[in-house]
């Protein structure tokens, strides 16, 4: 988990910088992507606005590293996402808030939208494309920012952000899914060659019955291919009912 962190925190902090505090932005004065408020909610200072913003400018890496392990990764239980899923998610949460990439993510899995990541939200991105996923949630990521009414300032950064995310985050998600039940590990993509196999040896029995000799089928009767690749596709779906039951 600890690995996972790092990656994607590095990722995050490309794009957030080091100081700015623009005029335009709500958030005021912000040191890589930690804002004032933050920081000063972080050590406790009360009001926000007591926290000098030379407090900001000093902020060290590691300090900033906590913060977002604990408001940001760890609130939306990142480290429990699959791989692809943790960068999308984490980064939307650091940019919008825990509460509505998290309500998002479960809008996308078809959970209850309820602003808290638990088993069920944990099962369902466990089962998901994670590729799928990632992009659902860059789309609607960038939907929800060209709404937002400082769009005209900072749409072009923003727009540029999501796409490297989105980039980054697919190249961290699985490419082949494997379907993992009980002891039973299933390739998504093997069972079509399976078919294929099968399929091309109907055709070799339907070629002999046609009186088209093959060769290199020397020796195997017509009927018998039909009849094992008959075998092959009913022998492969029912294993495929077998595990999906199990």
């Amino acid at each position: 988990m600890s690995g996972r962190f790092e990656a994607c925190l590095a990722e995050v902090l490309r794009h957030e910088g080091g100081y700015v505090d623009h005029p335009s932005d709500p958030g005021g004065a912000t040191n890589m992507g930690i804002t004032r408020k933050t920081l000063a909610r972080w050590r406790h200072v009360s009001p926000w606005w007591t926290l000098p913003k030379t407090a900001v400018q000093g902020l060290s890496r590691e300090e900033a590293a906590r913060i977002y392990r604990a408001r940001y990764w760890n609130a939306c239980k990142a480290g429990e996402m699959p791989g692809g899923i943790d960068l999308a998610l984490f980064d939307y949460a650091v940019n919008s808030g825990p509460d509505r990439a998290i309500r998002t993510l479960q809008a996308i899995l078809n959970v209850a939208a309820d602003g808290q990541v638990g088993p069920l939200t944990i099962t369902a991105a466990s089962k998901a494309n994670a590729r799928t996923v990632v992009h659902a949630l860059c789309d609607r990521r960038l939907g929800f920012l060209r709404g937002l009414s400082n769009f005209s300032v900072f749409g072009t950064g923003w727009t540029r952000r999501v796409a490297a995310i989105r980039k980054a985050a697919l190249a961290m998600a699985p490419i082949n899914p494997i379907v993992q039940t009980g002891k039973h590990t299933m390739d998504i993509l093997s069972g079509y060659k399976t078919y294929i196999v099968a399929a091309f040896m109907l055709l070799a029995g339907l070629a002999q019955l046609l009186g088209i000799d093959l060769p290199a089928l020397d020796g195997g009767g017509a009927g018998n291919l039909m009849l094992e690749a008959l075998a092959i596709i009913f022998l492969r779906r029912g294993l495929k009912g077998d595990i999906g039951k199990a």
